[in-house]
């Protein structure tokens, strides 16, 4: 399984960015899948996860209201729309796949076993 992000970049406060993770490999598509981040100095934290069919979605308080995540399984691609992007959001972006039922949709960390290579999101003030 090889999952990888992009669509990261530099942009102003407030600002928006779409970022992307394809995934190749045995098939994804029944498989949770996660957003998490992790700034420098401080520990990867959740971010969002969605279920294989995308009719559940979780996001962290920090995020919600602000960043959706959405998945077209035909194109084994999840997205994560970042809108009215902060400082505090600049942090290299991983996606990851969890397990394989809807008690997976969680944002443990310890629940996700494939990650991507990250993608850098720096918010200017």
């Amino acid at each position: 399984v090889q999952l990888q992000a992009s669509g990261g970049g530099l942009v102003q406060t407030g600002g928006s960015l779409s970022l992307s993770c394809a995934t190749s490999g045995r098939t994804s598509s029944s498989y949770i899948m996660g957003w998490f981040r992790q700034a420098p100095g401080k520990v990867r934290e959740f971010v969002a996860a969605i279920t294989w069919s995308g009719g559940r979605t979780i996001h962290a308080d920090s995020v919600k209201g602000r960043f959706t995540i959405s998945r077209d399984n035909a194109k084994n691609t999840v997205y994560l729309q970042m809108n009215s992007l902060k400082s505090e959001d600049t942090a290299v972006y991983y996606c990851a796949r969890g397990g394989s039922g809807l008690s997976y949709l969680t944002g443990s960390y310890s629940s996700y076993d494939y990650w991507g290579q990250g993608t850098q999101v720096t918010v200017s003030s």
